[in-house]
């Protein structure tokens, strides 16, 4: 088949979508802090807004790209821009916690067909491999800067207009990206066996949902109470039941045998940690330059541009290196910087400087972010078989997202219990001196102190299992996936 002449075109259709779901990840962490206000969430249930949506999203990514390949790339693209779009309509008018989190979830999961048809039809688009190769960076720079976008936007629709506009401002992008799509876009599937593992989507997301929901109710209930126990026991349950069946059936889900090669398992089990640990900073992040320092919702996003600049930095320098120097040093020594920068954070009191305290510690996390994501996504692919490639590569996606999940509950638990058991140790100290409110303040300022040592800790875990088990690969090896593989930012 020849080159479609409207390609271009069709990537620039495809481009804006991917923009709209890594956008959205990020925009809503500026609203946060209204949103909860508004809705009247909890303190331990605030996490839903961000979980509800990457679990769903990193959950049935991997079912979205086998539907996208066997229902139709673009029809499963189309179906993802209108249910996308419809449930941001939902999560913008909710008026209680329930419908906002159900909404977020459907965002997740239109989002999980919607990312993975989009990359496949770059791939089916674009036969030859120089224009390929750009086709992807186009697409990897997308991801990058959207998280930029998505965090200043966040702040401008929350302080200007309101809270509810990062969620309603994805329907006029996705029904122009529709439109334009229906004559541009090229409709393709694969052929032969079509056949759908879905008890291991519903047994993987199921698990999931329980240790994040276990996560959850330990914050409430405290880690040893008998419903936190059942529902991390259901979650260990349900996951060895997905590994159990995705051994033994014919049509798996994830074929047990992509995670079995040492580099693309260490590289799996680094992104899960390193999402854990990174998401879980934007949350108290945000809390603390809105809630702690005053800061309005625009001044927010403000403030995390130099992050979002310096991993888009961090990206184009390890792309140059990666040839050279193969993936663990620029892993190990991002992973390094990383944790270096959270264990900075830990210092964070009530009056601390963004210029001394904060913008350091962005600039280091998001070089030393870009310094891993590059060379991961290089590393998932490599020496992978044809027919895996495409499980392999959604798989770096699916970690992050759950990685990210199951690091906001479990931070957001760990925050909580802290900042629970600093109120009662220093509650008579503050009824004798009248400081309430200014036990609640330094109450939050432990927690979050306690939040990002478990953070640094995470990442700490990443930069040695980056030590300890990667081995870099042949260098043509190397050089072949770098210019093949799409970078995931977010």
């Amino acid at each position: 088949m020849p080159p479609d002449p409207r390609r271009w075109l069709a990537l620039t259709v495809i481009a804006v979508a991917q923009l709209m779901v890594v956008l959205d990840a990020t925009i809503v962490n500026i609203a946060l802090p209204s949103a909860q206000e508004a809705l009247h969430i909890s303190t331990a249930d605030r996490q839903w807004i961000v979980t509800a949506y990457t679990l769903t999203f990193g959950g049935l990514l991997l079912l979205g790209g086998r539907i996208a390949d066997f229902f139709g790339r673009k029809r499963t693209f189309l179906i993802g821009l209108l249910g996308f779009a419809g449930a941001s309509a939902l999560g913008g008018a909710a008026v209680n916690a329930g419908t906002l989190f159900a909404a977020r979830g459907l965002q997740g999961l239109f989002g999980a067909l919607l990312a993975p048809a989009a990359l496949s039809l770059i791939t089916v688009t674009f036969t030859e491999a120089k224009e390929r190769a750009k086709a992807f960076g186009v697409f990897g720079g997308i991801s990058g800067g959207g998280a930029a976008i998505g965090l200043l936007a966040g702040g401008v629709l929350t302080e200007y207009a309101d809270w509810r506009w990062c969620l309603l401002v994805n329907i006029p992008i996705a029904v122009l990206a529709f439109a334009a799509a229906v004559p541009l876009v090229r409709e393709s599937k694969a052929s032969g066996d079509t056949r759908y593992d879905i008890p291991g989507a519903v047994l993987a997301t199921a698990g999931q949902v329980a240790l994040v929901y276990g996560f959850t109710k330990a914050a409430t209930d405290g880690w040893s109470s008998g419903v936190t126990v059942g529902w991390l026991a259901a979650a260990v349950v349900l996951l060895g039941a997905f590994l159990f069946w995705e051994a033994r059936t014919a049509h798996p889900l994830l074929p047990l045998r992509v995670l079995f090669d040492r580099n693309r398992g260490a590289s799996y089990l680094v992104s899960i940690l390193l999402g854990a640990g990174m998401l879980g900073m934007f949350l108290f992040m945000t809390f603390y330059l809105q809630q702690t320092m005053g800061w309005s919702a625009l001044k927010s996003g403000v403030a995390y541009m130099p992050f979002s600049g310096g991993i888009i930095a961090a990206a184009i320098i390890a792309s140059r290196l990666l040839p050279r120097t193969g993936p663990k040093v620029l892993m190990a020594v991002g992973g390094a910087l990383a944790t270096a920068s959270m264990v900075w954070l830990t210092r964070l009191d009530l009056d601390s400087s963004y210029a001394v305290h904060i913008l350091p510690s962005f600039i280091a996390m998001s070089l030393g972010m870009g310094l891993v994501f590059v060379p991961l996504s290089s590393l998932a692919l490599s020496g992978v078989a044809n027919h895996d490639a495409g499980v392999a590569s959604a798989m770096v996606n699916t970690t992050q997202q759950v990685g990210g999940s199951l690091g906001t509950a479990l931070l957001n638990t760990i925050f909580t219990t802290a900042v629970t058991g600093y109120v009662t140790g220093h509650a008579a100290s503050a009824a004798s001196g009248g400081g309430a409110q200014l036990l609640q303040a330094h109450a939050a300022i432990h927690g979050y102190n306690v939040a990002f040592t478990a953070s640094a800790v995470l990442l700490a875990v990443a930069t040695v299992v980056v030590i300890a088990m990667v081995r870099n690969p042949a260098p043509d090896r190397t050089t072949e996936t770098t210019e093949a593989a799409p970078v995931h930012f977010g």
